[in-house]
């Protein structure tokens, strides 16, 4: 009896040694995304679009800071020759042209991002595809993003991906 539990054991033992032998060791690898995003030829089309995309929201901006600017001195030069009716309907205009600058800035800001996620959405999907097919064809565990600033140390000996997918996208 004492010789088949010690038999089994050896076999479970022996098993588990197999198994643990047979699995692979992680492969891990990193890859700076924002650096790969940047070296894409695509990227300077899109930092163009979003340049001009920014400057006229900025001179729409600046449009309605001229036009209170004007109103406000326009105000200011005959204020004390107002009567009291006129003058609290010209603060009343000019703090509705405030508030409709305000609303505008943050307008633009949500429009901004929306244009930018829209402009750069193609880049990002096509760099994530390309680490994808990097990873599987390679056989990594793991890739972790050193741009996005996940990794808290990188052992000078790591392997860097980044020419890899730049390869695989056909960036020189």
């Amino acid at each position: 009896m004492k010789k088949r539990i010690v038999l089994v054991a050896l076999l479970l033992l022996c098993g588990a040694t197999a198994g643990l032998m047979a699995q692979t060791t992680p492969k891990f690898a990193h890859i700076d995304s924002q650096a790969l995003i940047t070296s894409m030829p695509k990227h300077d089309s899109v930092m163009k679009q979003l340049k001009a995309f920014e400057q006229d929201l900025y001179d729409q901006m600046e449009q309605l800071q001229v036009e209170y600017n004007k109103k406000l001195q326009d105000y200011s030069q005959k204020r004390e020759t107002l009567t009291p009716a006129m003058r609290e309907a010209k603060e009343r205009e000019l703090g509705d042209l405030g508030q409709r600058a305000n609303e505008f800035r943050e307008a633009a800001q949500r429009d901004f991002q929306t244009q930018q996620g829209k402009l750069l959405q193609p880049l990002i999907d096509e760099v994530n595809a390309a680490i994808q097919k990097v990873g599987k064809d390679n056989g990594y565990t793991y890739i972790f993003d050193k741009g996005a600033g996940f990794l808290l140390y990188v052992a000078p000996d790591a392997e860097n991906i980044l020419e890899k997918v730049q390869k695989e996208l056909k960036i020189k």
